[in-house]
């Protein structure tokens, strides 16, 4: 049987993000198709839902893009209302996706 072992998802793809008025929309996309499975497998829109508990506020939707092996998440009312009236510091969610490569997933 395989060792598991916990790997930032930083060391298998890499993330953008921004915003959708009040909803931040966050990408992961995986640098191989094998790293694909597995963040498909183990970031779910739940999982992702709970990593942000105090930020984001509403549901969590998961779309999933396999011609690119990457994932789009939208966190609903996480940015205060938006860019133009949020008194957030990251009123337009750019920093969601560097914090989601933080999370630690086991493989």
């Amino acid at each position: 049987m395989a060792e598991k072992k916990t790997i930032k998802l930083l060391e298998i793809c890499h993330g953008r993000s921004g915003d959708k008025g009040d909803a931040a929309n966050v990408g992961l996309i995986a640098y191989k198709k094998e790293d694909y499975d597995v963040i498909k497998e183990k970031v779910t829109a739940e999982v992702v839902k709970k990593y942000f508990d105090g930020i984001c506020f509403g549901p969590v939707d998961r779309y999933e893009l396999p011609n690119i092996n990457a994932l789009n998440f939208v966190l609903h009312n996480t940015l205060g209302g938006g860019g133009t009236v949020s008194l957030k510091n990251d009123a337009q969610g750019k920093t969601l996706a560097s914090a989601l490569l933080m999370m630690e997933i086991e493989v």
